[in-house]
């Protein structure tokens, strides 16, 4: 009785499987893996959503941290090409590298919009494989979260369970949202727009509204007085609705465009933690289209 004791006692000291340290390249993907997820991985993402994601130092504390990561889960479509290769190089951890099972980008699994025919560094950031924000419209979440489903069951086959059963709510509640979500918004289908940056590509996409300018030059380049008053003749006449902006752009632009306007400029959130509102995936599309919404 004494040896079964002692054996009980040996295998409750035992340490639980270690959750996969997951790291991811931008907030939303962080989110998302938590929903499917759970408790059985540790994710963090390693910017925030007041950093613009193309342009993130590879400092030594974000290799470190790579160094240790089973999955990276990064947006892909060269968004993080200024500094996600370096972190991978410099981390030594042959686990996250590309083509790795534990390397995984989100745009494989959405339709790209703005492809470009031809790349010249002369219009500016344009990215090869299209808009690389695909985050902005909340249907790719469902095929991106399949993906990682899959992917984490592959990485971690003893929990691939847990990973299916954690989307196969987080769809099940994502497909009630979108529904809402589209008859908040049908009101606003067909409403010009204007853009700082082509930030909100997929989200106009998928409301149904229509580009009629941007502010930016070309993509990454700041705006001019010049460029701006330029803009400002362009639409007049097609009384665009709002002048829309991340919070990590600057307002310079908006603010300009907007009081010469008299259009209404809207800062949406983003991505998660984007505002006070956006405090998970559910609420920041519930405050980018309140926001929208209430805007007049």
């Amino acid at each position: 009785m004494r040896k079964i004791l002692m054996m009980l006692a040996a295998l409750l000291a035992l340490p639980a499987q270690a959750a996969l340290n997951v790291l991811t390249t931008v907030p939303e993907w962080a989110a998302l893996a938590q929903e499917i997820g759970g408790d059985k991985i540790r994710v963090a993402s390693v910017t925030t959503a007041l950093q613009d994601p193309h342009r993130i130092e590879a400092r030594p504390s974000l290799i470190a941290r790579a160094r240790n990561a089973d999955l990276i889960i990064a947006t892909g479509a060269e968004l993080e090409i200024g500094w996600l290769p370096v972190v991978q190089r410099e981390s030594g951890n042959a686990r996250i590298q590309s083509g790795q099972p534990g390397y995984f980008e989100a745009a494989a699994q959405a339709r790209m919009l703005e492809i470009p025919a031809k790349l010249d560094r002369a219009d500016g950031d344009v990215h090869a494989g299209g808009n690389p924000h695909i985050n902005t419209d909340p249907r790719v979440y469902l095929k991106v979260g399949e993906a990682l489903a899959a992917r984490l069951a592959q990485l971690d086959p003893g929990n691939a369970a847990a990973y299916q059963a954690g989307y196969a709510a987080f769809a099940g509640r994502w497909r009630a949202n979108l529904a809402r979500w589209e008859k908040q918004a049908a009101a606003l289908r067909g409403q010009p727009v204007v853009v700082q940056h082509k930030s909100f590509t997929y989200l106009l996409d998928w409301l149904g509204l229509k580009e009629v300018a941007t502010l930016e030059p070309k993509p990454g380049v700041e705006a001019s007085a010049a460029h701006l008053s330029h803009v400002l003749e362009q639409v007049r006449g097609q009384k665009p609705r709002w002048v829309i902006r991340a919070v990590w752009e600057s307002s310079r632009a908006t603010d300009w465009f907007a009081a010469n306007s008299g259009t209404p400029a809207v800062v949406l959130p983003f991505t998660v933690g984007g505002n006070d509102a956006a405090k998970d995936l559910a609420s920041l599309f519930d405050d980018t289209l309140a926001r929208l919404l209430a805007a007049r």
